[in-house]
């Protein structure tokens, strides 16, 4: 069959790339070896999809290229999408830091974008895989499970490598190998952290202790939010969030009580309650649990050595067994604890897939690849990565409607 414009993935870029072209009037064909489209989308936001976030900007991304992403971004905005929202009557909220999520089903998401599509004539078919992609003087020729497809403009939609069970391939990178483009170095992002030996040790037992909102930091990189003990290391948002530039081998600091003040705060709890002990005064701040464990591990090590506890050290003791200097020195300490990392959870539960197509071979504007006229790259399968929170949702409508004005 013809088409004029044959996008391979029905995710999030591809369907809003498929619409904006549609609604140009040309002929567009979308392609996924998925058994149904939006897959991502419908698992998203716990199921409630966090579509897209009110103050998304360049600064929220990462990129080899952090200019990259500024064109696509300016020419279709939060509140673009918003629009096309409300047009569907999909009742949303903000739940913090401008992350809008559906009342309902993430459902609506797909839906709404469905309906779409067909209202522009697009046709999309799922369960249907890409075997083979050769370039003609008219554009490609691509055979699919159902049969060749001669079509002008290709549109690469495929995701990356996050999410294995959800049918993640490397399909989109070996394209771009095949007709010439570099490819940066991939590897999980917004993703768990692991530890490992004595590190995870000390920890293990407190998985599922949370904490509403702490600071990780990794280099000059800090994010507050929520953290998660869990079986296999640390998770939560500012977790996931940080985990986008820790490589092996870099320092994680965390700041378990970022707005307690805890070096002031300490000494004048051991004024007004030197009988209590300070595990459960810092329990006034910290889950009981962790307060706890801290202080079984202790404070306080002798000089010159990489970590804060010591094994050997004494148990929680009454505030009043204290000096003010200690006090402020732990204080010191839970607002600076370091945490010696081993790995990610890996693609199995990253939200996304660090890297990717080099920008440099793309245009900035329309997404066209600049070796192979005709052939586009959009979304995940390109080296821009957003933050935790509707950021990346917010890049593959702005780089699908990008690509889908120019196809």
């Amino acid at each position: 069959m013809k088409t004029d414009v044959l996008i391979v993935g029905a995710g999030a870029a591809g369907l809003m790339c498929a619409i904006t072209a549609g609604q140009r009037g040309r002929r567009v064909l979308v392609v996924d070896h998925a058994n149904k489209p939006g897959k991502k989308i419908l698992m998203s936001g716990g199921g409630r999809c966090n579509f897209t976030n009110i103050g998304a900007s360049p600064a929220n991304y990462l990129s080899a290229n952090p200019h990259f992403a500024k064109s696509a971004l300016a020419r279709y905005r939060p509140v673009d999408f918003i629009a096309l929202v409300e047009k569907h009557r999909i009742a949303y909220h903000e739940k913090e830091l401008g992350q809008l999520f559906c009342d309902d089903s993430s459902k609506q998401i797909v839906r709404m974008l469905l309906d779409e599509c067909a209202a522009a004539g697009v046709r999309v078919e799922t369960s249907c895989a890409v075997e083979r992609v050769r370039r003609t003087g008219e554009g490609f020729t691509v055979l699919t499970a159902r049969g060749e497809v001669h079509a002008e403009s290709l549109v690469v939609a495929s995701g990356g490598l996050s999410i294995p069970s959800m049918g993640a391939s490397g399909f989109g990178y070996a394209l771009a190998r095949q007709f010439g483009h570099a490819v940066l170095p991939v590897r999980a992002a917004l993703v768990p952290l692991t530890l490992s030996g004595k590190h995870q040790e000390h920890y293990a037992e407190l998985a599922g202790v949370a904490l509403p909102l702490a600071e990780a930091r990794v280099g000059r990189h800090a994010f507050r939010a929520g953290l998660l003990f869990t079986h296999r290391g640390l998770s939560g948002p500012a977790i996931l969030q940080v985990s986008s530039y820790w490589q092996p081998g870099d320092e994680l600091r965390l700041d378990l009580a970022p707005d307690a003040g805890l070096g002031d705060w300490l000494p004048a709890q051991r004024a007004a309650r030197p009988a209590a002990e300070l595990k459960n005064v810092l329990a006034d701040v910290l889950p009981r649990r962790l307060a706890q464990r801290l202080c079984e591990l202790c404070f306080l090590a002798p000089q010159g050595s990489d970590h804060p506890w010591s094994l050997s050290a004494s148990p929680s003791r009454p505030m009043r067994q204290y000096r003010d200097a200690e006090l402020r020195e732990i204080g010191r300490q839970l607002h600076d604890w370091p945490i010696t990392a081993s790995g990610t959870e890996g693609y199995r539960t990253a939200e996304v897939t660090l890297g990717g197509v080099d920008t440099d071979g793309l245009s900035s504007s329309t997404m066209q690849s600049k070796l192979v006229p005709g052939l586009y790259f959009i979304g995940e399968v390109v080296d821009v990565t957003g933050w935790l929170g509707g950021y990346n949702f917010q890049w593959a409508w702005a780089s699908g409607h990008a690509a889908g004005e120019a196809v």
